[in-house]
């Protein structure tokens, strides 16, 4: 069974708060607005944020929050995991290797580098890095437990510049 795994790293954090602790970091204004420009171009490429799972960190929740939000007459609910506090894409698939099989289409909302280099090692690509709000979609054809090192093919990348001027 073909599973699809939708990756969308945290919108731009704000870091002028020097006595939040990391994972307090709110987004700041330009984060705000990438979230409303991804919205519609992460739904149109496939995402259809069923089972959305988000890092606890409020830039992310506020992230998938807002994207949400800038997507009326859907509904959209999100489950807060602490494993996704991470910046490891080894923690990363261990998540991965949890999920149970029923669940065919998965959303992250998560941080790098965790993201960039999950991506990578998964799909055999090579991003440099996957900026602030910038949305992968991957297709793997297998059962959770077993996905590894480049089983994985990446079918969309979106970013907010790209999306800006296409």
């Amino acid at each position: 069974m073909i599973k699809r795994l939708h990756l969308i790293r945290h919108a731009k954090s704000d870091w002028n708060h020097p006595k939040l602790s990391d994972v307090e970091r709110p987004l700041n204004a330009k984060g705000l607005l990438a979230t409303k420009v991804m919205a519609r171009h992460i739904l149109d490429a496939g995402c259809d944020f069923k089972n959305v799972y988000t890092s606890p960190a409020v830039r992310a929740c506020t992230t998938i929050e807002n994207i949400a939000s800038h997507l009326p007459g859907r509904s959209i609910d999100w489950h807060i995991d602490d494993r996704l506090y991470t910046f490891s894409a080894g923690d990363l698939l261990d998540w991965c290797h949890d999920l149970p099989d029923d669940l065919n289409d998965v959303t992250i909302v998560g941080h790098n580098p965790a993201i960039t280099e999950f991506s990578n090692r998964m799909c055999g690509t090579d991003i440099v890095n996957v900026p602030t709000c910038a949305y992968i979609q991957m297709e793997y054809d297998g059962e959770w437990k077993d996905l590894n090192q480049n089983t994985a093919k990446r079918t969309k990348f979106l970013t907010p510049k790209m999306v800006r001027n296409p």
